[in-house]
């Protein structure tokens, strides 16, 4: 069966490779992405461990976990790897506690051989999805533990997974350690197969991430502070999807009505669609600017800012009076609406929260609103807005319920330091 898989993946690539060698987020480190690396790798001492999260985002939920690995075992040799540009770039920029940052190789038997062999780890860690079957069947002929975090398997999913499993095998076969961020999630993998002594519920390290960057800590920079203004209510929306954009200035455009002092951020989750959320600004008759555009000093902040730079989200939310948080008004399932919870802002979100499922469970009457359509969110924004107190009590009320939600990265790093010792016992 996986020689199914190993002869339909190449089939996959060789019809994807001109989307591969074209696509903005793809199309860069090709001899990586094949497992061929030009320049020496770094080595500490073992154990080496390998990290993967598909985009920016998710490396920033590995970062707790990369903090406690170096400090709990500050020889070892951390490897990060990812698909995205944007992702490698953040990472190589604000995560300095790994040696080196690799694209992920794509699942073809030779990529992940040549990968696995120069990278040698002894331990992969997986995050949330990223179920790769020919890299786990490598990994573990080359010797490595293969481990999940953040582990979920939506129950819309399920049976896909199934038969893909009985049409190549089942990969959740050969990893060592699951640890899922809820009961739900966890049960859908003992489901799918995994064995039942190896899933653990340790929660989603997302509560415990700071940000990759001091910068976020301390506040936005004088020049964000000069791009974005802060004289007047500031709606943040971050990553936005295609259509919930229009969505956000039909808002905008009502709330000015009464409040046109108001100003709006979009903060598309793919940057590449900055120029296209430009144009629509104007469109709808609004003064707009990207980011990175430097401010004019003798014009006021324009009405609307696009976010078009990678990494800033994070102090423009601490920017901002009221926040919203795409994805969540589309298919894709939601986004990350614990950012801006832990900068002390009261979250808005639209309907479609499944893969975010424990962060609304955490915030939903403690600072987080989800609203059904798009007449709700324009009325909660018009009556939060004429509520500034209100607003500060819901925005210190997020801000607990991730604090007290915190403990997942100290949990998965207690399992896979227990993984990493009883290997080498030989248990």
């Amino acid at each position: 069966m996986a020689l199914f898989y190993t002869l339909a993946s190449y089939l996959l690539f060789w019809l994807a490779l001109p989307v591969l060698l074209t696509h903005p987020k793809l199309r860069e480190g090709i001899l990586e992405r094949l497992g061929i690396y030009r320049r020496t790798l770094p080595s500490r001492a073992s154990p080496r461990i390998w990290l993967h999260g598909a985009s920016a985002g998710d490396l920033l939920a590995l970062e707790p976990i990369l903090d406690r690995l170096r400090a709990r075992l500050p020889e070892c040799t951390l490897i990060l790897s990812t698909l995205t540009n944007s992702g490698k770039l953040m990472a190589r920029e604000r995560l300095r506690q790994a040696d080196v940052v690799v694209y992920l190789p794509y699942d073809l038997a030779g990529a992940v051989r040549r990968a696995v062999r120069a990278l040698r780890p002894d331990l992969l860690i997986l995050e949330y999805t990223e179920i790769w079957p020919n890299l786990i069947w490598e990994a573990k002929r080359g010797g490595s533990l293969v481990a999940l975090t953040n582990g979920r398997f939506s129950a819309k999913t399920l049976g896909s997974y199934r038969l893909l499993f009985a049409l190549i095998g089942n990969p959740l076969k050969a990893i060592d350690l699951f640890l899922m961020r809820g009961e739900e999630e966890a049960e859908r993998a003992l489901a799918l197969g995994a064995p039942l002594e190896r899933v653990w519920v340790t929660g989603n390290t997302k509560f415990d991430a700071r940000r990759a960057s001091s910068l976020a800590l301390e506040g936005p920079q004088p020049d964000l502070r000069a791009a974005i203004g802060e004289t007047a209510p500031l709606l943040v929306a971050g990553s936005t999807h295609d259509g919930e954009e229009e969505i956000l200035l039909r808002a905008f455009q009502k709330l000015r009505t009464g409040l046109p002092a108001l100003r709006l951020v979009l903060a598309p989750r793919y940057i590449e669609r900055s120029g296209r959320l430009l144009t629509l600004a104007r469109e709808w008759g609004f003064t707009a600017r990207l980011r990175s555009q430097a401010p004019s000093p003798s014009r006021p902040p324009p009405d609307v800012v696009i976010l078009d730079t990678i990494g800033e989200l994070g102090q423009v939310y601490r920017l901002a009076t009221l926040v919203f948080v795409g994805g969540s008004f589309t298919a894709r399932g939601g986004q990350n609406i614990l950012e801006p919870a832990s900068a002390g802002k009261p979250v808005l979100f639209g309907p479609n929260m499944e893969n975010f499922a424990d962060s609304v469970q955490v915030l939903t009457g403690r600072g987080g609103i989800q609203v059904k359509d798009e007449e709700q969110l324009a009325r909660v924004l018009h009556e939060l807005l004429a509520k500034p107190e209100l607003v500060a009590d819901l925005g210190s009320m997020a801000q607990s319920a991730v604090g007290a939600a915190r403990g997942a990265s100290d949990r998965d790093v207690d399992q896979l330091l227990k993984l990493l010792k009883t290997e080498a016992r030989g248990v």
